[in-house]
């Protein structure tokens, strides 16, 4: 059977990094996320009963194409009736684990690695599997995560919101280990990791029951290092080695007005995750009202839209595949709600094939 192990916190947190090192152990397939729960999780209602078989069974193509149009390749031939037959459950949990489980068995893996980091939120779901997930909790200085979103095309930019987001997240992975005991659960930090990446792999190794191994550490000659990073601008440091100083660069791209503003709203979580704070006393002074929470989240969408005209035409197209899929499945779902409203059950099925 295999072993899942799903890394948790906050994207832009170094995962990636994380992932190919691991992905170099022979025992282990850590491919790139489509980020199947994210995705489908807020699309479930639209399928209806999944005991129907045939909602059961739309619900399996639709997660298996959004594989195949994953912008990194998985190489990984889907065949819809093997995957529904594999299941042992009508839930979408199920189809994540058996996919991820084809791709281990595909590579001779005794491992899988989920790098979808917000899967923290589902973990009750993944702790229904039969093999029980063991959690890396990837930890890194919420500042230089800000930073490093607001260079990338996905996600908040604006630093009140990636604060409040970057809190959550560390606070979800917290409240994991404290449900599920921490035997299970390996907390590693990226400045550790960049600074002293033998001390921390042979933790990861040990934590795995693996034998380390120095290859972990030629990821960005792999093949699969090569294909991520062609399939996006902000992954283009995954072809080079380790780089070890890529830390507090908040200091010199964040205003001193932003460092504030993400120390007011998330320094007890970097204080309790023992980075140092530095607008310590500034913080416990400063106020934001209803109406400053309200002007943040419209200047945040506004920044994101700029984001996206500015986005490299070539990443947006290689994201565009995936991008279709997931607007036809949410036509198909606003279709099923109005039938529902008006009470026409009839046509239900029609709707959302």
């Amino acid at each position: 059977m295999v072993q899942p192990v799903q890394i948790i916190g906050t994207q832009r947190s170094g995962s990636n990094l994380l992932r190919l090192m691991l992905n170099q152990f022979k025992e282990i397939s850590a491919p790139h996320p489509p980020h199947i729960l994210k995705r489908f999780v807020p699309l479930l209602a639209g399928y209806g009963d999944l005991e129907a078989p045939e909602n059961m069974r739309r619900l399996v193509g639709d997660v298996c194409s959004l594989v195949e149009l994953n912008p990194v390749p998985w190489h990984l031939p889907l065949d819809r009736e093997q995957v529904l037959q594999r299941c042992r459950e009508n839930t979408l949990y199920e189809i994540f684990r058996v996919i991820y489980d084809l791709k281990a068995e595909q590579e001779k893996a005794a491992f899988w690695v989920c790098k979808s980091m917000t899967n923290v939120n589902f973990f009750r779901y993944l702790e229904s599997f039969e093999k029980k997930p063991l959690y890396i909790h990837l930890i890194r200085d919420g500042r230089d995560v800000s930073c490093s979103f607001r260079n990338a095309i996905v996600g908040d930019k604006h630093v009140y919101n990636l604060a409040d987001f970057w809190r959550r997240e560390q606070q979800a992975c917290i409240d994991l280990g404290n449900e599920i005991g921490e035997d299970r659960v390996l907390r590693i930090k990226y400045e550790s990791l960049i600074r002293d990446p033998e001390t921390e792999m042979r933790r990861v190794s040990a934590f795995l029951g693996l034998s380390f191994t120095p290859e972990v550490f030629d990821f960005y000659k792999s093949n699969e290092s090569l294909e991520t990073a062609r399939a996006g601008r902000m992954w283009q440091n995954l072809t080079k080695p380790i780089l070890k100083g890529n830390f507090n660069k908040y200091k010199q791209q964040l205003s001193a007005a932003d460092i504030l503003l993400f120390e007011h709203v998330a320094g007890d979580m970097l204080k309790d995750l023992d980075y140092d704070l530095d607008y310590p006393e500034e913080r416990k002074r400063m106020t934001i009202r209803k109406e400053d929470v309200f002007y943040f989240n419209r200047l945040n969408d506004q920044m994101k839209r700029e984001a996206l005209l500015a986005a490299d035409c070539e990443d947006l197209k290689k994201r565009d595949g995936q991008k279709k899929l997931l607007e036809n499945i949410v036509g198909r779902v606003v279709k099923v709600k109005k039938l529902e409203y008006i009470g026409s059950r009839s046509y239900e099925k029609k709707a959302i094939i």
